[in-house]
């Protein structure tokens, strides 16, 4: 097997949102996840910028300038969706009241600490928006990345030297060539795309439990 393009990653993702949950998914790649949703899941997706019942992406006709999600992307709007203030927003996420969030990271370490919103690079700038409030306020958190950045450094570390954006919050980790379970037992490699666990030990520096033949 080859390594996963966007699209494949995001409708792994897709599949393993349990039915019925509240979902936000974060700026970038992760929006991605909207348009791979299985037909009839009831899975509602809320967005911090103020709504719930958020559809697939927006295109051609169907593009509103007024209807958009948290990245500025348009988007459709489902039967039944509201619109209320961002504030309310941040109380729903704050509030625990959703079941899962889907974030883009710079790093995730092997205790499922997530760094996602500056590199400390000369002259980035930082953008933190609401996913401290998603990493601790959500219930599940699942992360979705290139597992090494372009430098060909890995991105599941032992140890997260960028800025956090939460302690302990991850359970999921999707990439382009493995999916992992972290937490405070470590990490569990649960499928392997392109590459083999062994080859997974050797780049990442990170003890990992090998659960891709489990049932």
């Amino acid at each position: 097997m080859s390594a996963r393009s966007k699209d494949e990653i995001a409708a792994a993702i897709a599949q393993d949102i349990p039915p019925g949950s509240y979902v936000n998914l974060g700026i970038g790649q992760p929006t991605l996840v909207a348009d791979h949703l299985p037909a009839g899941s009831g899975i509602v997706l809320h967005t911090e910028n103020g709504m719930l019942g958020m559809g697939p992406a927006a295109v051609g006709d169907a593009v509103d300038p007024d209807l958009t999600n948290a990245g500025k992307q348009p988007v459709t709007a489902l039967a039944g969706a509201s619109y209320f203030h961002q504030a309310d927003s941040f109380a729903m996420m704050r509030g625990g009241h959703l079941d899962v969030c889907v974030l883009g990271a710079f790093q995730v370490s092997a205790g499922g600490d997530l760094a996602n919103w500056h590199t400390d690079a000369p002259g980035a700038i930082p953008a933190v928006g609401g996913a401290m409030d998603l990493a601790t306020g959500a219930r599940s958190v699942f992360v979705m990345m290139t597992l090494f950045a372009k430098d060909g450094t890995p991105k599941l570390v032992p140890r997260c030297t960028y800025p956090l954006t939460g302690l302990g919050c991850v359970d999921r980790v999707y990439t382009d060539v493995a999916t992992f379970a972290t937490g405070p037992a470590g990490v569990r490699v649960l499928a392997t795309y392109g590459v083999t666990v062994a080859e997974l030990r050797e780049r990442l520096g990170v003890d990992l439990e090998d659960s891709t033949e489990a049932p």
